[in-house]
């Protein structure tokens, strides 16, 4: 038996992370693999017992899981971001709540044909999107502007306040049913629920209000060692949760939002530590719950799933959700292309899954036939919704020009005058920069030759939200500091993935040979090559070396080498006589130089390189005495030129982010 038991633990994270990487590899909505391989390894494989699966543990565990993944949530929240959308997130956790409950209601009565007490608590249901699914869409799409910080808030927020709606609807309902109470009227059902509703309140402002409190001193005064602090934050999440829910019924999800937005934006401790600690816990969370709740399905589920199912579905997306959208946006100053975002983003998660399952348990007894068909019409709403604005939210924000089809731009953290050279290119080849430093010469140089430049420091708390993202998919760490990189580097995975951060070296040997090498997992991936280092672009372009963009000639064009290597150039120019820094493929994506034995220069693609002022290529030939010219005529050829470098400032003696 325990063998058992510890084989079916094992199976859930493994298909839970599983789907997760497959879903990343494929570019496809994470939920979606969850549930299917759910469903496959429970009723379908058998390879998890649904029968098994039915305890009030599994419940328990769903219902703490939950909280602790709108703790998590609420930490990403700043009420800084409300000031001028505030007013659009109240109303449609209020107004949009109340439409679409009130219309999902009225079509589970109306299409699905279930009982008023059933429909109303679908309606209430399925008012729910939530973080674990609203967050990996956003972060996919990336909208431009103030669309994504709607629908964040909404997506976190939404959560306790449609959990907290659908308890109070149960408990009506069972009010109502109650051969002990029989009698009980409409007044006396609406002071449940009005009684209800207030203490859930009280309870989950209080509990959060202590919490918060004593989390922080326990923090701010070094009470508890580093390695205890994510363990200690997270027995205080879980003991708020339970001590909410014990002093009153599914209080404990809104206690812990409220508790993570209070402690992200309080001032006295640093919540960093806590927010990567709580997102790895997420997605093991996340995973598993999805895994285990679509496995207690049974095969006789697919009976209930039919054409009005799916006319539910496509009301829910094209009419429900459209109308709570442009009447809780009444009166604001958004355009009309944002509100169309919005409305088509409202994908059901983990909570809507959760408490279907949770309450058609606690309702059999009451509607012994009409609640089996309940869950299997959640989950068909949560799959449909996931698949369709999952598969069309990033055409649609494109064609809405709100987000930009393949991210290509770059954020430099460092602003020194070479590091402005470089990235003037790239921004006059079409591609969006940005440049980050602390020192105000640099960001006011910057901003003079038409870079857009933000001051600030890169391991700031605040700064991924102080700073404009939209466009940006590459970071590009260059500052002479190779600790202070990898602390960026670092301070910067929870926005960019790892593939997709660059850290150049300081020193020609900070990357092997050198005292005090920083360790691989604490550095970005190598910029422009791993021979390659701040120091030496800093000399290159000061002695006269200019950026160009290269070509293959056409003698090596017409060859039939199918692509030219980075040993290619090694060997037919100097290593400092052409160092490449971007691809330019021909789908016009910008692929940065990094690992050497991965470069790959295709006749069709154009290569954005800092040219030696002794290096002989076709089109111009450069000669100084200082360098020597490489024999030979070259393979490759200047396409254009470019604006030579501006002057150095004096500033570039205090090169610093």
């Amino acid at each position: 038996m325990p063998e058992s038991i510890l084989l079916n633990i094992t199976v859930v994270v493994m298909l839970g992370i599983g789907a997760q990487w497959a879903a990343w590899r494929f570019r496809l909505p994470s939920i979606l693999l969850l549930l299917l391989v759910g469903f496959l390894a429970g009723p379908v494989l058998g390879v998890l017992d649904p029968q098994s699966l039915r305890g009030d543990w599994l419940f328990a565990f769903v219902s703490l899981s939950i909280g602790i993944i709108l703790f998590e949530g609420g930490l990403s929240l700043r009420l800084s971001e409300l000031r001028e959308v505030g007013s659009t997130v109240f109303n449609l956790i209020t107004i949009g709540v109340l439409l679409t409950w009130g219309l999902g209601a009225a079509g589970a009565y109306y299409i699905l044909e279930f009982d008023v007490g059933l429909s109303v608590l679908i309606g209430a249901i399925l008012t729910v999107t939530g973080p674990t699914v609203i967050v990996p869409l956003l972060r996919h799409v990336r909208p431009k502007g103030r669309v994504g910080t709607i629908a964040k808030w909404e997506g976190i927020t939404i959560d306790p306040v449609g959990a907290i709606l659908a308890v109070l609807v149960l408990e009506t309902l069972i009010l109502m049913n109650d051969p002990a109470r029989a009698g009980a009227g409409t007044s006396a059902a609406a002071e449940h629920v009005a009684i209800g509703l207030g203490l859930e309140i009280f309870v989950a402002l209080g509990i959060s209000v202590v919490a918060t409190m004593l989390l922080v001193v326990i923090l701010r005064r070094r009470m508890v060692p580093d390695f205890l602090r994510n363990p200690v934050t997270l027995m205080v999440v879980v003991v708020a949760f339970v001590v909410a829910n014990v002093l009153q019924h599914e209080s404990g999800l809104l206690a812990t939002t409220l508790m993570g937005i209070a402690l992200a934006n309080q001032p006295y401790v640093s919540v960093q530590r806590i927010i990567e600690f709580k997102e790895n816990l997420q997605v093991l969370l996340i995973g598993s719950l999805f895994v285990l709740l679509s496995a207690r399905l049974e095969m006789s589920a697919l009976e209930y799933i039919d054409l009005r199912v799916l006319i539910f579905l496509g009301i829910l997306v094209v009419i429900v959700r459209p109308l709570a959208v442009f009447v809780s946006s009444f009166g604001s100053n958004l355009e009309w292309e944002e509100k169309a975002f919005l409305s088509w983003l409202a994908p059901r998660g983990i909570v809507a899954a959760a408490v279907a399952s949770l309450f058609a348990y606690q309702l059999r007894p009451v509607y012994p036939g009409a609640v089996d068909g309940m869950v299997p019409v959640i989950f068909a709403v949560i799959v449909g919704t996931v698949a369709i604005y999952g598969l069309t939210l990033a055409p649609l924000a494109r064609w809405l020009d709100l987000a930009e089809p393949n991210p290509n731009g770059l954020l430099f953290v460092g602003a020194a005058p070479w590091v402005r050279t470089v990235a003037r290119h790239v921004q006059e080849l079409g591609y969006s920069v940005a440049l980050l430093d602390n020192n105000p010469v640099h960001v006011r140089s910057a901003r003079e030759e038409g870079l857009t430049a933000h001051q600030g420091n890169a391991l700031s708390e605040n700064i991924v939200d102080e700073i404009t993202l939209s466009g940006i998919g590459h970071l590009l760490i260059t500052i002479p500091n190779d600790e202070v990189a990898s602390l960026t580097a670092l301070h910067f995975s929870e926005v960019f993935e790892s593939t997709d951060i660059y850290q150049l070296a300081a020193q020609p040997d900070s990357r092997h040979g050198g005292e005090g090498v920083m360790p691989g997992h604490l550095r970005g991936r190598p910029l422009f090559g791993e021979d390659t280092s701040y120091q030496l672009l800093k000399a290159c372009l000061n002695r006269g070396d200019t950026i160009e963009v290269l070509t293959l000639s056409d003698e090596t064009s017409d060859e039939t080498q199918e692509y030219y290597s980075h040993e290619d150039l090694s060997n037919e120019y100097e290593d400092e006589s052409v160092i490449p820094l971007f691809i330019l493929r021909e789908n016009d994506t910008l692929e940065i130089v990094s690992e050497t034995n991965q470069f790959r220069l295709r006749p069709q693609d154009r290569l954005l390189a800092l040219v030696g002022a002794g290096t002989k290529t076709r089109g111009r030939d450069h000669k100084t005495p200082e360098v020597e010219q490489t024999e030979g005529d070259g393979i490759l050829e200047i396409e254009e030129s470019s604006p030579e470098p501006p002057d150095d400032e004096t500033a570039d003696a205090t090169e610093t982010s």
